[in-house]
């Protein structure tokens, strides 16, 4: 089982930075790839960025792309998510995730259900 905390959540005005980080630990030898996903109130859980853990691919949502960026340290077992030209509408409460099984990532890096462990979230708002 891996254990994941996100951390680096706050409140900033509109056009500012926030770095969120995700630490994993536990089995984190069985992960592949993990995974950014938010929620806004009264919305569903949705996907903001992927990296694989080995190769280094990552992938964006078309909402956060040219803004967000997604990176890993394997020594470190974390992954971050820098966020850069934050708007209002970026507001939510944001999850890592890992998929630990083997799966064809190309194909599922955006699919919640393909996720396998989840942190408990850190909030991000964003004001105008």
């Amino acid at each position: 089982q891996v254990q994941l905390v996100e951390s680096g959540g706050g409140l900033v005005q509109a056009g500012g930075s926030l770095r969120l980080s995700c630490a994993a630990s536990g089995r984190t030898f069985s992960s592949y790839a993990m995974g950014w996903f938010r929620q806004a109130p009264g919305k569903e859980r949705e996907f903001v960025a992927a990296i694989h853990w080995r190769v280094g691919i990552t992938y964006y949502a078309d909402s956060v792309k040219g803004r967000f960026t997604i990176s890993r340290d394997n020594a470190r077992n974390t992954v971050y998510l820098q966020m850069n030209s934050l708007k209002p509408e970026d507001t939510a409460l944001y999850y890592c995730a890992t998929q630990d099984r083997l799966r064809d990532y190309r194909s599922t890096y955006y699919l919640k259900a393909a996720y396998d462990n989840w942190g408990q979230g850190t909030q991000v708002t964003v004001s105008s």
